[in-house]
């Protein structure tokens, strides 16, 4: 699939790192260091615009290593690009360790997963079909 991107940062337009790859590596396209404190977030530029088709959506979902590593996260997780945004692509990440984060330009900040979404056509009713499961959520199935 072709999806149209206008790339003003200064760094490389983002590509899968392996062929079996779901998401493509964001990078912060920021002029000099930006330092997340404790808590805090920040919106980082990517320097990236794109053109979804319809019916399809951009997710931004934090990478695992900032995530485990240095506690560092996507807020909104996941971030969704709608295909009629026109706007740049910006990552709200936040600072969920207990220390500053360091962000220097052109780190690899999120991810993007270019996903098929449908809409759906509620169909209103006063009763649902039973399932095993039930109204059991939050845990009802257990830990193991």
């Amino acid at each position: 699939m072709k999806v149209k991107i206008v790339n003003k940062s200064a760094y490389p337009t983002p590509e899968y790192a392996t062929v079996r790859s779901a998401g493509m590596d964001l990078r912060a396209n920021t002029t000099e260091p930006l330092t997340i404190k404790p808590l805090q977030r920040a919106m980082v530029p990517t320097g990236l615009y794109i053109e979804l088709p319809e019916g399809y959506e951009a997710q931004i979902r934090p990478r695992s290593g900032l995530a485990a590593k240095h506690g560092i996260t996507v807020l909104n997780t996941p971030g969704t690009i709608d295909s009629d945004y026109r706007g740049e692509i910006r990552v709200i990440l936040v600072n969920l360790s207990s220390d500053d984060f360091e962000i220097v330009p052109g780190e690899r900040i999120a991810q993007m997963v270019v996903a098929r979404h449908e809409h759906v056509e509620w169909e209103e009713t006063s009763s649902l079909d039973s399932t095993e499961r039930g109204e059991g959520g939050f845990g009802s199935t257990g830990r193991k």
